[in-house]
């Protein structure tokens, strides 16, 4: 069964590389046996069909991202920390995710189109609705400005997140810790130097 197990696994991973370099749409179910090494026929016996794979993919970093942000909330620390936080839960889930979260991003508008994957409009607004709670909660606060738009900060900082996995590759130099500590720098405090 572990076996078994791994090699699904396997298969996931390759997959979802695939999805996530050519597209759900140009990936082909032959294209990933290949990768793996498998005749095609064979990965039915894993999966139901492609659009199995790639909802396994996104379901599984949805729910992870989803956990993340409930913790954020319950947070009694306030808007400030909670938005520093969001940051933070949202790259390590991208890291965690790399092919899932690029799938979702190239990929929603197109899965959207397909009945199986109708939780994807739910999950975004879940998304957007968590950081809009927290940017809110600052405004009214006095912790952050309130002559941004909140939805042109959390668009701009979600898809600025969400594609860092394209080419944030971690290393002794530039670790996950400090890629967040910039962004969240960044973000929130600004490029600008401080005299």
């Amino acid at each position: 069964m572990a076996t078994s197990r791994s090699r699904r696994d396997h298969i996931l991973h390759r997959a979802g590389a695939l999805f996530a370099s050519k597209g759900v749409a140009g990936t082909t179910v032959r294209e990933i046996a290949d990768d793996v090494g498998i005749l095609s026929g064979s990965l039915y016996h894993h999966f139901e069909s492609k659009e199995a794979m790639v909802d396994e993919i996104l379901s599984g970093y949805l729910a992870d991202l989803r956990t993340r942000y409930q913790q954020v909330l319950a947070d009694p620390a306030g808007p400030g920390v909670q938005l520093r936080s969001l940051i933070r839960a949202s790259l390590e889930s991208a890291a965690a995710h790399p092919h899932a979260t690029e799938i979702y991003q190239n990929d929603a508008n197109y899965l959207r189109g397909l009945s199986r994957f109708g939780y994807l409009r739910s999950a975004g607004r879940d998304v957007e609705t968590t950081w809009l709670t927290v940017i809110e909660a600052g405004r009214q606060d006095g912790s952050l400005r309130t002559d941004i738009d909140p939805k042109t900060f959390y668009r701009l900082t979600r898809d600025a997140i969400w594609l860092t996995v394209r080419w944030f590759k971690p290393n002794t130099k530039h670790s996950l810790n400090r890629l967040i500590t910039d962004c969240t720098a960044i973000f929130l405090d600004g490029i600008t130097a401080r005299h």
